[in-house]
């Protein structure tokens, strides 16, 4: 069962701005990476369904995360099918993010009062999105879509629209404050964020740093938040 309302989530992620990405086969990774981005300032995390076992391993993070970092909201990426949504909905995820939207996930979230966060690559799927129950849509692949240019076209008519990009994010002042001055309400940033480069050395300081900065930068840069 999630630790976080549907509410709390959602107002975690649009309060702080940053959802780091990532992946990883070994679960003492994972807890020490979930650990360097709670340090940097991070409250949300994604961990996506891209591996062997990966739900295992989710559920692993999660019970480290209940126990070490009960501030940590953790949720699920990757994720195209019910059945694998109910896998990590059984393991305590707050939230699921897919890179395509699915109606059966949206109905099996809602059942659970769980944010889903669809994959949208047009206006027409952003709002089939929002009709099934979405608060915020996930634009992905961002950068391929059209960017921040493709944001502030599609809040022009649609004020109301709640956007996540993940996909092209660069966690540096001038692509976030391209972002965040077209709309988005908060960033995904994978291995633009948590490099393949730290993991490999598991400089776990280095990736509290690099968060934290990100985290100053978006403060900078974005629009005061409507509450």
């Amino acid at each position: 069962m999630a630790r976080y309302t549907r509410m709390q989530t959602l107002n975690c992620m649009i309060e702080t701005g940053l959802v780091p990405v990532f992946n990883h086969a070994d679960a003492e990774i994972v807890c020490a990476v979930a650990k360097a981005c709670a340090a940097g300032g991070a409250r949300v995390i994604e961990f996506t369904n891209r591996s062997d076992h990966a739900h295992e391993v989710f559920a692993l993070l999660e019970k480290f995360c209940a126990k070490e970092l009960p501030q940590m909201i953790t949720g699920v990426g990757s994720i195209v099918d019910p059945g694998a949504a109910a896998l990590y909905l059984n393991s305590g995820a707050n939230f699921v993010v897919g890179p395509t939207t699915n109606p059966e996930v949206a109905r099996m979230c809602n059942r659970r009062k769980i944010p889903y966060m669809p994959g949208c690559g047009t206006a027409t799927e952003i709002s089939a999105a929002e009709e099934l129950g979405c608060e915020i849509v996930k634009v992905f692949p961002g950068k391929e879509v059209g960017g921040p240019s493709f944001v502030k076209a599609v809040r022009g008519p649609c004020p109301w629209v709640s956007i996540m990009p993940t996909g092209g994010v660069e966690p540096e002042e001038a692509s976030l404050r391209g972002w965040f001055e077209a709309g988005i309400v908060c960033a995904g940033i994978g291995s633009n964020l948590i490099t393949k480069d730290l993991l490999a050395k598991k400089d776990y300081d280095g990736i509290a740093a690099r968060v934290a900065q990100t985290i100053k930068l978006i403060a900078q840069v974005r629009p005061p938040v409507k509450k």
